[in-house]
């Protein structure tokens, strides 16, 4: 289970560094995508096998919701490399779809690790109203 927040800074050439918790969780054969919510997720081996199986059962033959979900997900992914010295290359097309310029936070988030630019995750955190949030996940039937 990733948990954290974790402050880092993200290099001209699109290097960052991976906190070295979260590397060490991650292990190897991690996969980086875009996410629904305008960042990126981190998502290790067992966790993407995961997503590939649940793509494979949606009827993305007979669907465009499903074929459009797909292509979001997959067409933009791929793999993590760390180099030598700790650091991720994330490629031009993923920080530009997740607004990455300088200030990143990585998010540990129970199963997947998200990345953000700063900036918008301190205004996504600051709108959101978490009591209306518990509310809506009683009415749907979770305990919280």
């Amino acid at each position: 289970m990733y948990k954290g927040e974790y402050h880092h800074s993200i290099d001209s050439k699109g290097r960052i560094t991976i906190p070295a918790k979260l590397r060490d969780e991650l292990g190897e054969g991690y996969v980086i995508t875009r996410a629904p919510d305008g960042c990126l997720w981190i998502l290790d081996a067992k966790r993407w096998e995961d997503i590939d199986k649940l793509l494979a059962e949606i009827p993305w033959l007979t669907s465009r919701e499903a074929r459009d979900f797909s292509r979001f997900m997959v067409a933009g992914a791929c793999d993590g490399e760390v180099d030598k010295q700790g650091r991720l290359l994330i490629p031009s097309h993923l920080r530009e779809y997740a607004g990455l310029t300088k200030d990143v936070v990585f998010a540990g988030v129970g199963s997947r690790v998200e990345i953000w630019d700063e900036e918008k995750y301190n205004a996504l955190n600051a709108a959101m109203d978490i009591n209306t949030i518990t509310d809506k996940l009683m009415e749907m039937g979770y305990r919280i």
